[in-house]
């Protein structure tokens, strides 16, 4: 397995909308394993394709303390979500040591693909609610700092770019 490149925030390309996933086969198996073996290493609980520049549907998530419950989304979607809001605090490996606090629906239902190319449902709350909508904003093109107010997202962009000159 190969360990990918994850693009980090303000990079144009986390913007790009990811196009479905038209054949699950052997490549998008192989795109799914690299994405997971990433996800571990970087110690994050979810990846979209679109943070390592690979703009399709796919989303791999382990919420799992044990981190040893992997689950592959392709062409995800979600179909049904909660009228019930909740606030979480987020992470993002493509924002890295950025947390805030965003609002999202409760619970969600997604529809997906399996890595044998089989529909499945799933009913997700909590931090698996939470995961599965921030990945699905990744492939549509949005970083969860845009859930932020533009003050909070303005004070994000002056600190990456006092970093980037600092380094």
């Amino acid at each position: 397995m190969t360990i990918l490149s994850i693009l980090k925030f303000p990079d144009p390309r986390l913007h790009t909308i990811a196009k479905p996933v038209t054949a699950v086969d052997e490549r998008v198996r192989q795109i799914a394993a690299n994405m997971s073996e990433t996800m571990y290493e970087a110690n994050g609980v979810g990846l979209a394709a679109t943070q390592v520049d690979i703009h399709e549907r796919i989303v791999v998530v382990d919420t799992s303390e044990t981190r040893d419950q992997l689950q592959i989304f392709i062409n995800p979607e979600i179909i049904a979500q909660s009228l019930e809001k909740k606030e979480w605090e987020e992470g993002c490996l493509s924002v890295p040591e950025v947390y805030d606090i965003v609002t999202r629906p409760d619970r969600v239902r997604v529809r997906a693909l399996d890595l044998n190319g089989n529909v499945f449902e799933i009913d997700c709350d909590e931090l698996l609610a939470v995961c599965l909508q921030h990945e699905i904003d990744h492939l549509n093109g949005k970083v969860f700092v845009q859930h932020l107010s533009k003050l909070k997202q303005n004070r994000l962009k002056a600190k990456i770019k006092k970093q980037e000159r600092d380094n």
